[in-house]
């Protein structure tokens, strides 16, 4: 089996643009990445498309009308907010299998302000009054809640993640905000649900991001290795069974065995990572995913962002885009742009935000439902 590079990544500035449709948004983020690398459309085998608020509507076929329809085989993925890196996980699969030397992913949403998964995340996730409420920001406050309860976790080291997260914005010229925010600012901010404040809560934003993805083979031959960025573990995983009440979604066990898996795909441990983007839709799940991925031990998640270890110049940098809380979360998008800000540091094309010397990164998201998608990249030269 060919091992498969990126040759190809970009995102477009995330914001909110109405007046635009989600193809077109997803073309602009295609023909990016496609320039990324010198490429067109007509060089790539299959489109794999990530959007999750139009899932019927086969946005993969209608952004080829926008940049040119060759006849490729379109898949179209839909996997809560792990439906970007879903969709980037088929186009690796499809090169391992040998079916393709070149694929495109992208991943699009276009979101209204407002409640994250206010409406529900369908039946048997949550009952509504059993235990608080269904809503995500309530089933992020309690799992922090739970965290406090066992380890002592502070409602300021909660608070701690939207000021790192905020002040890493400032770094990142595609971020939606880039605005910092005080650790009082933040504290004192509109609370949403204990102990998240608005500023600890995700933004809902529009946005794109792509990715074009080659086998070893085609890589080298197109003379793309210098910049390419090689996808040493691809994982995918949902709950697995437990006996217990489902009261809320178990948001910590399948990135537990995600992490598992693709430390043992990669051959590397969590002590090899260089820098992490992580799904920070709530400040409390940032924290809670630090132990789960491996980064720090169970209970010592609260000392990694008081020690400044997961901060810009860390030991382990986590969310130097600015995260999810200020760079914005287009839940189709979110695992592509993961990537590409990932691969930007490991080309050394970060920047003032540039993590010095980073080899090896890191990207997570999951989407309650359950899925989880965890990818680590390499540096290829």
């Amino acid at each position: 089996m060919s091992d498969v590079y990126i040759v190809g990544v970009d995102m477009i500035k995330f914001g909110r643009f109405p007046e635009r449709s989600v193809p077109s948004l997803g073309a602009e983020a295609a023909l990016l990445a496609l320039d990324d690398c010198g490429l067109t459309i007509q060089d790539m085998q299959a489109l794999y498309c990530g959007n999750l608020g139009q899932a019927n509507a086969m946005v993969g076929q209608r952004i080829l009308h926008e940049i040119g329809q060759t006849g490729i085989p379109v898949v179209n993925c839909a996997n809560a907010c792990a439906t970007g890196a879903t969709a980037f996980r088929e186009g690796w699969t499809s090169i391992k299998a040998g079916l393709y030397d070149l694929v495109l992913a992208v991943g699009v949403e276009q979101m209204g302000k407002g409640l994250l998964g206010g409406a529900g995340g369908g039946k048997g996730i949550s009952k509504e009054g059993l235990l608080g409420s269904g809503t995500m920001p309530t089933v992020f406050a309690e799992a922090g809640m739970e965290h406090s309860r066992k380890y002592g976790t502070t409602f300021e080291q909660f608070a701690k993640v939207s000021v790192k997260n905020h002040q890493h914005s400032t770094m990142n010229p595609k971020a939606m905000y880039r605005i910092e925010t005080p650790l009082d600012t933040v504290m004192n901010a509109e609370m949403i649900s204990y102990p998240n404040t608005k500023l600890m809560c995700s933004v809902n934003v529009d946005g794109s991001a792509a990715a074009v993805l080659a086998s070893e083979e085609k890589a080298r031959e197109l003379g793309l290795m210098s910049r390419a960025v090689k996808v040493r573990a691809s994982v995918l995983t949902s709950d697995a069974y437990q006996e217990r009440d489902l009261v809320m979604p178990d948001v910590n066990t399948c990135t537990r065995m995600a992490a598992k898996n693709a430390y043992e795909m990669a051959g590397v441990g969590a002590d090899d990572i260089d820098l992490v983007e992580l799904h920070d839709c709530f400040a409390t799940a940032e924290i809670l995913h630090y132990e789960n991925l491996g980064l720090c031990g169970d209970g010592e998640a609260g000392r990694m962002i008081d020690e400044g270890e997961v901060a810009l110049g860390g030991r382990v940098p986590v969310n130097v885009s600015g995260g999810l809380l200020s760079k914005g979360h287009p839940l189709g998008a979110t695992g592509i742009a993961n990537v590409y800000e990932v691969s930007t540091h490991l080309r050394g094309e970060a920047g003032q935000r540039q993590v010095e010397g980073a080899r090896l990164g890191l990207t997570h998201v999951i989407g309650l439902g359950s899925a989880c998608g965890i990818h680590i990249l390499e540096k290829a030269a």
